[in-house]
């Protein structure tokens, strides 16, 4: 019986050393639990201390961005200079590389409005609409919008006259379908004929039929285009509507200053678009020179050259 005893107290012993070695390895894992996330708030710690370096990274890379950016602009200017320098006078002031594309179309809208006072004057007769096609009313507005462009670049702008523009006709609806901001345009459009703004005595109507050449542009003149596109080539249309306006005619000097040329339709043909017989005067007023006017905008395929200057022009039948 004692030796039982015995067991039994040493039974007893034995359960309590194993519980309070449980209770140790419950603990030790706490403790390792404890280090694990003490370890994971110390590694963590670092990681704070390194966000500034991480703000240096994306600070370096904006900065790198916003100067990618400025030099994509510089480009883009640098190419609109490019091209100003090209369509404009050498030495004008917007070619000026300093110049940016604000201050460009400030000094655009600046010689426009002195064009509106003191520059020289320019109708396009818009009367011939109504026996044109919805396809020809079409390319009408087009030209309208290429004349409008080639005046806004000129150095020395016309003052533009848009006259007998219906706002209930279909070239006027086609004009704002097509152009952007054409009720803005620094243009006067109106309903009336170029004979209810000036005196028929200062009106020179241009057209190709007409018997004189244009010699020179004067200030105290006013032009007048006929604003027709007619692809079934009906004859002398401008040349009618000045006769019935009683007002003077002449023609772009093609005759005196070019010659035919050779070509295999055997095709020549003096009938330009409005926007084309505008630019040769633009070029001519700023250049003074019909051979330059006429080479740089006179359509190659309409089957005429500039006459060189050793070789008189060849008789060119009307």
């Amino acid at each position: 019986r004692r030796y039982r005893g015995e067991k039994q107290t040493e039974m007893a012993h034995i359960r309590s050393d194993v519980c309070e070695m449980q209770l140790n390895g419950v603990s030790e894992v706490m403790d390792l639990l404890q280090i694990d996330v003490e370890t994971d708030v110390v590694e963590d710690r670092p990681g704070r201390e390194d966000a500034p370096c991480s703000r240096n990274v994306l600070r370096k890379q904006r900065n790198w961005e916003r100067q990618l950016a400025a030099k994509k602009s510089k480009r883009k200017e640098e190419k609109q200079r490019r091209k100003l320098n090209r369509e404009q006078e050498s030495g004008a002031r917007a070619d000026n590389p300093q110049f940016t594309k604000r201050v460009i179309k400030a000094i655009t809208k600046e010689r426009l409005a002195e064009a509106q006072s003191t520059g020289l004057k320019l109708c396009v007769d818009l009367s011939m609409t109504d026996s044109m096609s919805d396809k020809e009313i079409s390319r009408l507005a087009g030209q309208l919008r290429r004349l409008y462009g080639s005046n806004k670049k000129a150095t020395r702008p016309f003052h533009l006259f848009l006259t007998d523009l219906r706002e209930n006709s279909r070239l006027y609806r086609e004009c704002i379908r097509m152009n952007d901001g054409f009720l803005n345009y620094m243009m006067d459009i109106t309903e009336e004929s170029c004979l209810d703004l000036f005196p028929p005595g200062a009106v020179v109507y241009l057209t190709p039929d007409a018997e004189e050449a244009l010699e020179t542009v004067d200030a105290d003149k006013v032009y007048v285009l006929g604003g027709l596109v007619d692809e079934s080539i009906q004859k002398k249309l401008s040349f009618l509507r000045a006769r019935e306006l009683s007002v003077h005619t002449a023609r772009l000097p093609i005759d005196e200053y070019m010659v035919k040329k050779n070509n295999i339709k055997n095709f020549h043909s003096k009938i330009l678009a409005v926007n084309q017989v505008f630019d040769i005067l633009l070029t001519f007023c700023n250049t003074g020179s019909w051979t330059e006017a006429l080479q740089a905008w006179f359509p190659q395929g309409k089957g005429y050259v500039v006459a060189q200057d050793d070789s008189p022009p060849l008789p060119v039948s009307a």
